[in-house]
């Protein structure tokens, strides 16, 4: 046996016969649970299922683990045997996978195990081997679906009062952890906190498995830089991941706290070890594990997680319900049976597939199990554990429900709206409008503002991406139309002109801003618009025009680059020509003519002036509308007959592409309106202040999420943010304290105030 100065290191477990020797054999009836395809059960699983941790190693052998998912049926099913799933951000899957799928709410776990097939950009596509029903006592022990409490002052959830003692927790790191990546910071704080894990192991034979590990406390505890314990209590006797490792010892994992986003990812090598003193350390009222892994820690980092925050999986709302859960022993039982049929038939075979079809019993094997968990668990040292692990006592929500509300009085209008692309519109060679349509049950009109926008919402590798785009169709009709210009880099104005089509679907948001038309219009509107942004002061003009009985004058000064560049050129000229007393249009080819400069806009003002109490709508990139709003403001224009809209051209990344410049320590957000707390959130490294706030359900305000709208600011009260830039603040608004939620990274804890600015 190895020697070295390590805790267990005279007490390892290198084979097989040893692993069986202290944890057991693993007994047929459990490995009959597992099947080759998924069935009926599965696929319902799999449909419910928004999140998954998910095992795998790179070509060169580097193994990873991490959570996947964000929405409930994110793993597609192709076949019995084949699925897939995005993979957002770098990784490179190779060879055989493995996968355990959560259910919000529900102890059993569903694992499923295979070898990747193919790899398309963010799509993983993965042929599966096996699957099977994982019991719910990793869940139970961390108390996964428990409402987390209230965080203290590192980002830690303060645990309840009645919880129960869980032995020695993870060490913080201090003066005595020594050199090592668990010395990074927020590493060890975090595995402090973390009662839940995802462990991948791969064998020589090319088979993979990632078992869900929990503890009450800490599942794991730090024993220096460099070196993790991790408790193998009493289990299903399948230690799959102990068989694995006197095979090949390399290994993964990534660990939950619940109520935070981040996930801390660590990979390195693993060793078994009864050794009895180190054990006794871990002991529960008396009860030692059976055995402990030892891991060598090669690697660690902590990083928001995008499908952890998306899942929202300890927001009582996203449990699901014992109506709506699928249960999984009974279809553990159905496995069971039916593989018993297959491999050894007779009477026995019969007698068990008939047992599982009388009506009523899987409730009764429901609660069989439920005490049989109770009863294991408190022979190890738990108590006090809600049986069963479902906890199925919440309502399921559907998945079109209203979620990441901005400000309350605006939470309606602020919901996710599942629209249909009827029309996908040319109207320029670097511009296309689409056409939207409801796609609800009782589909509704598109109520807004002409001059408002919306948000789109669509997945991209993985991830939903977020941009801000004005209606130019008039509202309250049952379509929706928003203009899109292709942006050099821009991914979603390339998703846009490259991967959607007529049939597709996306989410809407809105309507939002406050640059519109008002309701009375006064008799002279006076427009200038640039580039795309024209597009708000179409919905305005289709508005104003579509009422046959008014006498309002509107006159439309329009810069684009070239004739073929001008967005509804011909439509404008139509118009002009349909509506002579009421609609006059100007336009510029900055090609041909030149850029629009003070003293051109100032000769097309006064040209044919209109009335005093004419209003004027600007929109455009920030030079242009500074510019118009200097001159009118030269003329005697009064302010308050003055709206503009301004846009960052040139870039679609806006705030919260660039945003993550943050320090790489998890913060503490504290959220007040109005000086009242509302909440707070632990902002993980790379996150930005609006993600945070929402994946902690606070009702923080955003639209665009790229810096571009201004509706997620709110006031720094306390503390220090890193913002990205360029963003559509103005220098007042900075000078005042304000910020952009989804371009802040704070530097330090910090306090916001959401109140309306």
């Amino acid at each position: 046996m190895e020697k070295t100065d390590r805790p267990g290191s005279a007490y390892r477990l290198t084979t097989v016969d040893d692993v069986e020797r202290t944890v057991g054999r693993p007994p047929s009836m459990i490995m009959l649970k597992q099947i080759k395809a998924l069935d009926e059960g599965c696929r319902t699983v799999l449909a419910g299922s928004p999140v998954a941790a998910f095992g795998y190693r790179a070509p060169d052998g580097t193994s990873r683990t991490t959570f996947i998912g964000g929405v409930p049926g994110f793993a597609r099913v192709h076949s019995p045997t084949r699925i897939s799933f995005l993979l957002p951000g770098p990784g490179d899957p190779h060879g055989p996978v493995s996968l355990f799928f959560l259910l919000p709410g529900v102890g059993e776990i569903l694992r499923v195990n295979g070898s990747v097939a193919a790899r398309k950009g963010a799509e993983v596509t993965v042929d599966v081997a096996e699957a099977f029903v994982h019991c719910a006592q990793a869940v139970l022990r961390s108390r996964l679906w428990q409402a987390p409490g209230p965080l203290g002052v590192s980002g830690v959830p303060i645990p309840a009062e009645s919880a129960e003692p869980a032995g020695r927790p993870a060490e913080v790191a201090g003066p005595g952890l020594g050199p090592g990546p668990l010395g990074e910071p927020g590493v060890a704080e975090f595995l402090a906190a973390a009662p839940f894990l995802a462990l991948s192991t791969w064998d020589a034979s090319g088979g993979a498995d990632t078992s869900p590990r929990g503890d009450q406390g800490a599942a794991v505890r730090i024993l220096d830089g460099r070196t993790l314990v991790l408790p193998d209590r009493r289990g299903n006797k399948r230690a799959d991941t102990l068989h694995n490792l006197v095979q090949d010892d390399r290994l993964s994992l990534a660990a939950l706290v619940p109520g935070r986003t981040g996930v801390l990812h660590v990979r390195g090598r693993g060793a078994i070890t009864d050794d009895p003193a180190l054990l006794e350390t871990m002991a529960l009222r008396g009860t030692p594990p059976h055995a402990a892994l030892l891991i060598d820690v090669e690697y660690a980092e902590l990083t928001g997680n995008d499908a952890v925050a998306r899942s929202r999986l300890w927001s009582p709302g996203s449990h699901l319900d014992r109506g709506a859960a699928p249960d999984l022993m009974a279809l553990a039982g159905k496995h069971l049976a039916a593989n018993s049929a297959e491999s050894e038939g007779g009477s026995s075979a019969f007698l068990l597939k008939a047992l599982m079809a009388v009506p009523g019993l899987p409730r009764l094997l429901r609660l069989v199990v439920d005490r049989a968990y109770s009863s294991g668990l408190r022979k190890e040292g738990y108590a006090a554990l809600a049986p069963g692990g479902s906890g199925r006592r919440r309502r399921r929500l559907p998945y079109r429900r209203a979620v990441d509300t901005g400000r309350d009085d605006r939470a309606e209008q602020q919901a996710l709206r599942e629209v249909r692309i009827a029309e996908v519109r040319r109207e320029t060679p670097s511009a296309v409008t689409l056409v939207l349509e409801d796609c609800g049950r009782e589909p509704g009109p598109f109520d807004f503002r002409p001059g408002q926008f919306f948000t789109l919402v669509a997945d991209i590798d993985g991830r939903p991406v977020r941009r801000a785009y004005s209606a130019s169709s008039v509202p309250g009709a049952a379509r929706l139309e928003v203009t899109v210009k292709h942006i050099e880099g821009g991914r979603f104005s390339a998703h846009v002109h490259q991967g959607l089509r007529a049939g597709d679907r996306i989410a809407v948001r809105g309507p939002s801003g406050h640059f519109h038309a008002e309701p009375q219009p006064p008799d002279d509107i006076v427009l200038v618009a640039a580039g795309s942004g024209v597009t708000p002061i179409m919905s305005m003009i289709r508005t104003r025009l579509r009422d046959r009985s008014a006498r309002d004058r509107m006159a439309l000064l329009y810069s684009s680059s070239s004739a073929e560049e001008a967005i509804y050129g011909e439509e404008l000229a139509r118009l002009a020509k349909e509506h002579p007393d009421r609609f006059s249009v100007t336009q510029v080819l900055s090609r041909r003519d030149g850029r629009l400069d003070a003293d051109r806009v100032r000769r097309w003002v006064t040209g044919a002036p209109p009335a005093p109490g004419a209003h004027y709508y600007v929109c455009g990139p920030a030079p242009l509308t500074a510019l118009v709003r200097e001159v009118l403001a030269g003329l005697g224009v009064p302010d308050g007959q003055v709206h503009h809209e301004r846009y960052t051209g040139g870039t679609e990344t806006g705030a919260g592409a660039g945003a993550g410049a943050g320090t790489t320590v998890p913060q503490r957000m504290t959220v007040e309106r109005d000086g009242e707390a509302v909440g707070t959130a632990v902002v993980e490294p790379g996150q930005t202040l609006l993600d945070a706030g929402l994946a902690a359900g606070l009702p923080m305000p955003y639209s665009c999420t790229v810096g571009n709208c201004g509706d997620c600011m709110v006031r720094l009260r306390a503390g220090e943010v890193a913002q990205s830039e360029p963003n559509c603040l103005t220098e007042r608004q900075k000078a005042d304290g304000y910020v952009l939620a989804c371009g802040g990274c704070p530097l330090s804890e910090v306090t916001l105030d959401i109140a309306d600015p």
